[in-house]
């Protein structure tokens, strides 16, 4: 293959991994741990579009690492997923993940529509809302085929709205009248990135902790039902001018890895270790996406579909709170 004996992508591989690897540093900054690593790579891959050398000397490899990076990544993701945990003492939290999931994709959605939001930044800015903000985005991105100033502009509004949502409920703790586990179960359904929901849920204690990842991982596994939907629904739609949609075997990968990371005991110490390759491969796919990014578009679009966002987010975390309070 002559990618692979191009000097451009090695020297476009090693921009990547120092963004990825300087980013997730980066995120352990008291500062900056709310927006996460992905974000931040996100964003040092728009900056560097400052430079246009750089920017025309990666330009033919970057849709390569934001398309096989991030599929990479979130297969060694599945290594997070402890589904063992979750079949054992998730049961209740994998039939609230269902419904959040469901009921948000249709709210988010409905609400881009009335906002005049574009089919296909609707949908992306949907599932990020819904499931587990930037990695679903980009999950699902490749099941769509869109554009990627549509998938860059749904990163964009997921990680500030999970962070400014994070500090909401973070404030709003000690009013709300919630047990460490009751808090827990709200925090975790109602915030949109994994790091929120560990930064939410650490506020309120161990107990708080370990029930929002819980609850946030079972909306993590929401993300093999999504994909499967959206890869038989397109299928069905497109026509052959257009082709095939991709099947999404990169699901089939995190699902063969969660099984790997939960029941063959020798790799379970080894975990963690798969888990931070994935962020540093995820990391280099969100560096790439940043770096081919069309500031105009965000310009353009942006604050719509950010507003929808807003209100369906704000609708979430209320009924959240309600079923917190109440039904767990």
């Amino acid at each position: 293959m002559d990618r692979f004996k191009s000097f451009n992508f090695y020297y476009t591989l090693l921009i990547t991994a120092v963004v990825s690897v300087g980013a997730k540093y980066l995120a352990t900054l008291p500062a900056l741990k709310l927006f996460g690593h992905l974000v931040i790579a996100l964003v040092i891959g728009m900056v560097l579009q400052l430079s246009k050398s750089l920017k025309a000397q990666t330009k033919g490899d970057i849709p390569f690492i934001s398309n096989k990076f991030l599929r990479l990544g979130i297969i060694l993701l599945g290594f997070k997923l402890a589904l063992d945990k979750l079949l054992t003492e998730g049961k209740k939290t994998l039939l609230l993940a269902f419904f959040v999931v469901l009921f948000m994709i249709i709210l988010t959605y409905t609400m881009c529509r009335i906002f005049k939001v574009d089919h296909e930044l609707a949908l992306l800015s949907s599932c990020g809302c819904g499931i587990c903000g930037a990695a679903a985005v980009m999950g699902v991105s490749g099941q769509l085929r869109a554009k990627t100033d549509n998938s860059v502009l749904a990163v964009a509004v997921v990680a500030i709205l999970g962070t400014v949502f994070t500090l909401i409920e973070v404030t709003l703790k000690p009013y709300l009248g919630l047990e460490a586990y009751n808090y827990g179960i709200f925090t975790g359904s109602s915030l949109h990135e994994i790091a929120h929901a560990v930064a939410a849920g650490g506020a309120g204690g161990q107990v708080a902790l370990d029930t929002a990842i819980l609850a946030k991982l079972s909306r993590v596994l929401m993300l093999i039902v999504v994909a499967i939907v959206l890869f038989v629904i397109n299928r069905r739609s497109n026509d052959e001018a257009q082709g095939k949609m991709p099947m999404p075997y990169f699901i089939i990968g995190f699902i063969f890895m969660s099984i790997l990371g939960s029941y063959v005991s020798f790799l379970k110490p080894l975990a963690p270790y798969f888990v931070d390759a994935a962020y540093i491969f995820l990391g280099m796919a969100m560096t790439a996406l940043g770096m081919s990014v069309n500031f105009k578009v965000i310009k353009e679009r942006g604050m719509r579909v950010f507003v929808a966002c807003f209100l369906s987010s704000t609708i979430l975390m209320i009924v959240c709170y309600l079923i917190a309070k109440f039904v767990f």
